[in-house]
């Protein structure tokens, strides 16, 4: 198995876990507060992700 699929599973598990943690144990204001931060935060690392992309080719 490759090391580095296997750091990202366990990263990614970690993450949807305690992002499951904390919306199961967030009031309703807290959980749109959560949504919008995570929209925010996927969009910038989709920017990220693309930025690398193009200085890679």
């Amino acid at each position: 198995m490759n090391k580095n699929m296997l750091i990202a599973g366990v990263s990614l598990g970690t993450v949807l876990g305690s992002a499951y943690f904390m919306l199961s144990k967030a009031s309703e204001r807290e959980k749109h507060c959560l949504k919008r931060h995570t929209g925010k935060a996927m969009r910038a690392m989709g920017d990220v992700v693309d930025d690398i992309n193009s200085i890679i080719r």
